[in-house]
């Protein structure tokens, strides 16, 4: 005797088949009850873009790089922007004020402030990167030579020591007064002043990753120390190296501002947002506008840096993460 499969009944149809395509409907056998359909008890959950899942994960990320693109692109369109020749000098439009014509006023000189307040971006975000390329790079070397050769150890980390005991501002100083003043010379004085920082984050993190396991047992195997630092050790010193970079360009983008303020940075024919707050101060109290305006920008900008290395450090650190 042959036997046929029985039709599934109504209940036991599979969800989510339109009623054309489900098993057609019999009667149940005798004596077998049959239960009804139980609703859906979890929700079906709606997909959403990987977009709006990141947006909504890092918004410090999303709202500062956002900021810091529109400063980036405001230096690099910044011909196209309605400037004119931020060093053009026109001294029968000096002291204007802000107008339809000038949209930011003149300066003492009559050089329009709003050409020299985007020009001024360029330098900002020059020096920023620049030192936080610069000083990541060399710091990374010192330390972890500093953390993997125990007997280098004391001689870099004393010399570190003597360095960060002077403040960045006043070792920046004082190697500007040493040099003239231009980009390239304050991209090193700043870069100099920034690297012990660097050193001795990145030293810390390798000692405690010298200790590991794995690191001890690539050393038993007989795994020599440039594999050992290349394989196991740099990985992982990029994370917090990169989150301590943000804060370095932030850092400089102000040291920067500093140095042009007090006539030791950028020369004063280059625009830069230092440079004009220093031409602006003698009339602070009735041309307020000259200082307000670069000092807005600066603002805007070293938050929109802070803002993108505090989202990296939540998304890089376990420890800080939100959502399991």
């Amino acid at each position: 005797m042959t036997a046929t499969a029985a039709p599934y009944p109504d209940s036991a149809r599979p969800t989510g088949l339109p009623p054309a395509e489900a098993a057609p409907k019999a009667p149940p056998p005798p004596g077998l009850a049959v239960a009804a359909a139980l609703p859906d008890v979890i929700p079906v959950r709606k997909r959403r873009g990987k977009i709006w899942t990141y947006v909504r994960r890092n918004p410090t990320i999303v709202v500062g790089g956002v900021l810091l693109l529109i400063v980036f692109l405001m230096a690099v369109l910044a011909p196209w922007l309605g400037t004119v020749d931020p060093t053009a000098l026109a001294p029968a439009k000096r002291t204007r004020v802000p107008s339809a014509q000038y949209w930011f006023g003149t300066d003492m000189l009559g050089r329009d402030v709003y050409s020299r307040v985007v020009y001024g971006a360029r330098v900002s975000l020059l020096v920023g990167f620049s030192v936080a390329f610069l000083a990541s790079i060399a710091g990374l070397a010192v330390g972890l030579v500093s953390g993997m050769v125990r007997w280098l150890d004391g001689i870099v980390m004393r010399v570190v020591d003597g360095m960060m005991s002077i403040p960045p501002i006043l070792l920046a100083v004082a190697l500007m007064a040493l040099t003239r003043g231009s980009v390239q010379n304050v991209i090193v004085a700043i870069t100099i002043a920034e690297i012990p920082r660097v050193a001795r984050l990145v030293r810390g993190v390798v000692l405690s990753l010298r200790e590991q396991p794995y690191v001890e047992a690539a050393v038993t195997t007989g795994t020599r120390m440039p594999a050992i630092i290349w394989r196991h050790i740099l990985p992982n010193t990029l994370a917090p190296m990169t989150v301590q970079a943000t804060y370095i360009c932030a850092s400089a983008m102000i040291t920067e501002a500093i140095l042009s303020f007090i006539g030791a940075g950028v020369p004063p024919s280059t625009p830069s947002w230092g440079n004009i707050m220093a031409e602006g101060r003698a009339l602070w109290q009735v041309k307020f506008y000259i200082i307000l305006f670069p000092a807005i920008f600066l603002s805007m900008t070293v938050l929109a840096v802070n803002l993108v290395g505090d989202g990296l450090r939540d998304a890089l650190d376990p420890r800080m993460a939100k959502d399991v």
